[in-house]
């Protein structure tokens, strides 16, 4: 089977406003900084929904970077559109308004071409249409999925049934508390993965990423930087280098997850040095490889 990754989530415009900044209508969504990630890895199809008001040049640049955007479709009405800001702590986003439009009706129908995808990743959206997506795929050789908050207090019996079905979870430190009921972390991992996937990745930010199987746990620190203007994607585009680079790896143990967890770091560095995905979308992967090279300098003892 050719190794693709058909990535399932959110295309929408964000508004947004750091110390350091802020972007109207900018080009934003899971899926978006997830793809412009994992493209550097594997192929990959996205399946989202955009309204009549999207900008097409944001479908053209996502196309000149290799994207598959034939599964975006365009409806009648708005995009959705998400505005927040950020303090000076930027662990911590404040949302302003949600407005979901096209996305609140959302029923992706898979055509039969993306059906064959390898990998699947299941982005931060509601646990229904996750599941559904997941029931016409034919045979995924890997399968992971995100979440946040929202759909943890709505809708806690989906994403239990989901993740009965998945490999992978990924969750930031706050969701994965909730989700367990658990305040420890090691805890809140262990009752994760007695909930049905083989991995649970857990990210803090610019606090690092822990990782838990049942066999091994890994503890990543961020990438350190000096220039951050807006952390908005970065655990989509952490997904997005850890995802794509399993995809690439074709295995899932010890040994790629470590590496995927480092590439995921990187790509989320280089996310937040700019608004929208404009940094990762200009990169080139020697970059990421010297930054790899360095991450190692600075974590070796």
């Amino acid at each position: 089977m050719k190794k693709r990754i058909l990535a399932v989530g959110s295309v929408a415009l964000d508004t947004i406003k750091t110390p350091f900044g802020s972007v109207q209508d900018a080009l934003g969504g899971s899926a978006t900084f997830f793809s412009a990630a994992a493209r550097f890895f594997a192929p990959v199809s996205v399946v989202a929904v955009v309204g009549e008001d999207f900008p097409s040049k944001h479908l053209a640049r996502l196309k000149r970077l290799g994207v598959d955007i034939r599964g975006i479709q365009v409806d009648k009405g708005r995009t959705f559109r998400w505005k927040g800001f950020y303090d000076y702590d930027l662990n911590a986003a404040k949302t302003l308004k949600t407005e979901l439009n096209v996305f609140q009706n959302f029923k992706p129908v898979i055509t039969p071409e993306h059906r064959n995808a390898s990998h699947v990743f299941l982005a931060n959206i509601d646990p229904e249409i996750q599941m559904s997506v997941l029931s016409q795929i034919k045979k995924p050789a890997l399968v992971a999925c995100d979440t946040m908050n929202y759909w943890i207090e709505s809708k806690r019996g989906g994403l239990e049934k989901l993740l009965k079905k998945v490999d992978i979870f990924l969750s930031n430190d706050s969701e994965s508390r909730e989700f367990s009921g658990e305040y420890n972390l090691i805890k809140a991992a262990q009752a994760l993965l007695a909930k049905g996937p083989k991995l649970v990745v857990i990210k803090k930010g610019e606090h690092g990423v822990l990782c838990f199987s049942k066999n091994f746990t890994f503890v990543a620190p961020a990438y350190l930087l000096e220039t951050i203007f807006d952390p908005t994607g970065a655990g989509d585009t952490f997904a997005g280098g850890f995802f794509g680079y399993l995809t690439k790896a074709g295995r899932l143990n010890e040994a790629s997850i470590r590496k995927a967890v480092i590439y995921g770091s990187i790509l989320a560095s280089y996310n937040v040095e700019s608004f929208s995905f404009d940094r990762v979308a200009g990169l080139k992967a020697t970059a990421i490889e010297s930054r790899y090279k360095h991450f190692r300098q600075l974590t070796s003892f």
